[in-house]
Parts: structure tokens; C-alpha cells; sequence
């Protein structure tokens, strides 16, 4: 149920324009009305993978 609203778009094809709101419709009709629904594609999104690899290094149990 929460994960629903908790849609996160990344990576390479969610770069296409408009696959928030394509995502958003498919995912609409899944779950039953009453559930809400939610499809977010972060403007960052782009540099999400480099922002993670960042994160990683900075662990010290990565080093």
C-alpha cells in the first residue's frame, strides 16, 4: 500500500520525456481506486547514480 505512493523513477530510460506521467497512468490502474498513487522522477535524476557511488565512497566501511 505505501509503496504505491513511493515511486521513485531512475536510470537510463526514465530519462525519456514524459515517462513521469506515462508511469503514473499505468500505475493508476493497478491497485484499486481508493488507493492513491504517486510516480516521482527527481530533477537530479540524471546524476543519481554518481551521487550514490559519492555516498558509497563515503562510508567508512567502503574504504
Amino acid at each position: 500500500k505505501d509503496l504505491y505512493v513511493n515511486i521513485v523513477l531512475n536510470g537510463g530510460s526514465t530519462m525519456f520525456a514524459g515517462i513521469a506521467d506515462r508511469m503514473s497512468k499505468k500505475i493508476t490502474a493497478l491497485p484499486p481506486s481508493s488507493m492513491k498513487n504517486k510516480a516521482a522522477a527527481p530533477p537530479e535524476m540524471k546524476y543519481s547514480v554518481w551521487i550514490g557511488g559519492s555516498i558509497l565512497d563515503s562510508l567508512s566501511t567502503f574504504q
